[in-house]
């Protein structure tokens, strides 16, 4: 059955045909003369699918009683009929809520098309509306039963978390343990790998650098040595200068360390520290003679705090050398050793900063008694 509706117009004539043509479509349709008799119907609690209402009608016009229905009946349709003079009137109705309009003089069979139309849309409307209820009440039970299953959910997501915290402290001891290991052999002063890769984090930071690139630089500035595994001791440990073909032995350990890292998943971002950490800024360096940007951000804030560690510790055959002295040397080689935008970073962690980094790192390796030479 098709909806019913009412024909609100002061002329009877139009009320008669409009009635006629929209019955013989299969509507079921009622009259009113004027808005106050339309109002009367609905509030009589007739119920209508569609008001078709003319504007111009004496006493209450067109577009108060639209307002009237659209305040109490929002669900109704109202399809505006109107002269051609009140084209922008009708317009303005359609502002005010109404669904459709139609210009006197009409062609019936179009007055049928609209109101089809508009029905249409409503009854889309309606059944989207539907569905979008029938929607919460799925997603409403889909969570209930997420709800009953969040304990099992936190459970689990706390066992991985878990596992991946323990996976990544091994990762770390691991490294360290290999990295002391090697500082061993080298240098006979611990620690130093240590000091390093905290020191980068620290200039990385300033940088505006963040994770997961903060803990590859760690990694790198941790490892970046495990090249001088495949070092002779011979070269490793030679107390004096090394001769021209001993170095070229020496050279080898950043191209030795990018291939005892190749293929280690988690390292893959380690491996430009390690690879560079002994390029220059200005094209020097080795073992490729990179320069500026072409060396890896990592590998260039390496080469800043490198230094200040070497300088900054005794060694058996010099002393340390003061703080104050080595920051002015890694500020005389900005621009040809250092990157410039590097040494800018460092300069701004002030010496207590270092210090405090230097005096966990030590108290660590005491408490685990590994302190030697410190």
């Amino acid at each position: 059955m098709k909806p019913n509706l009412l024909i609100v117009d002061d002329e009877q004539v139009i009320r008669e045909v409009l009635t006629e043509r929209l019955t013989v479509a299969g509507y079921h349709c009622d009259a009113a003369s004027n808005s106050t008799e339309a109002l009367r119907r609905l509030t009589d609690g007739d119920r209508y699918s569609l008001v078709l209402s003319d504007i111009d009608m004496p006493g209450l016009n067109g577009m108060a009683l639209l307002k009237e229905i659209k305040a109490k009946y929002p669900e109704i349709d109202v399809v505006m009929v109107t002269g051609v003079v009140e084209v922008d009137t009708a317009v303005q109705s359609i502002r005010m809520g109404a669904s459709d309009y139609i210009t006197k003089p009409f062609h019936l069979d179009e007055v049928v098309i609209t109101v089809e139309r508009t029905l249409e849309k409503r009854r889309l409307i309606k059944e989207n509306r539907e569905y979008q209820v029938s929607l919460e009440r799925m997603v409403e039970e889909r969570t209930q039963e997420v709800v009953r299953k969040s304990a099992e959910v936190e459970r689990l997501y706390q066992e991985l978390k878990t596992a991946f915290e323990r996976i990544h402290t091994t990762y770390n001891t691991t490294l360290e343990a290999l990295m002391e290991a090697l500082d061993t052999r080298d240098t006979e002063t611990q620690g130093h790998s240590r000091r390093v890769s905290e020191f980068t984090l620290a200039v990385a930071r300033r940088m505006g650098v963040t994770e997961p690139e903060l803990t590859q630089m760690k990694w790198g500035a941790l490892l970046h040595d495990v090249g001088k595994i495949g070092i002779p001791d011979a070269i490793l440990r030679k107390p004096g200068p090394l001769t021209p073909e001993e170095w070229v032995e020496m050279r080898k350990h950043p191209e030795l360390g990018r291939r005892i890292l190749a293929g280690i998943k988690f390292l893959e971002g380690a491996v430009p520290i390690v690879y560079c950490h002994q390029e220059r800024f200005d094209g020097t360096g080795y073992p490729r003679g990179l320069s500026g940007d072409q060396i890896p951000l990592g590998a260039r804030i390496f080469a800043a705090v490198d230094t200040l560690d070497a300088m900054t510790m005794n060694r058996p055959y010099r002393k340390a050398m003061e703080y104050q002295r080595a920051r002015e040397e890694v500020m005389k080689f900005g621009g040809t050793q250092f990157d410039p935008r590097v040494v800018e970073a460092f300069l701004q962690i002030p010496e207590q900063e270092w210090e405090t980094i230097r005096r966990s790192i030590k108290a660590d390796l005491a408490a685990r008694g590994m302190a030697h030479r410190y």
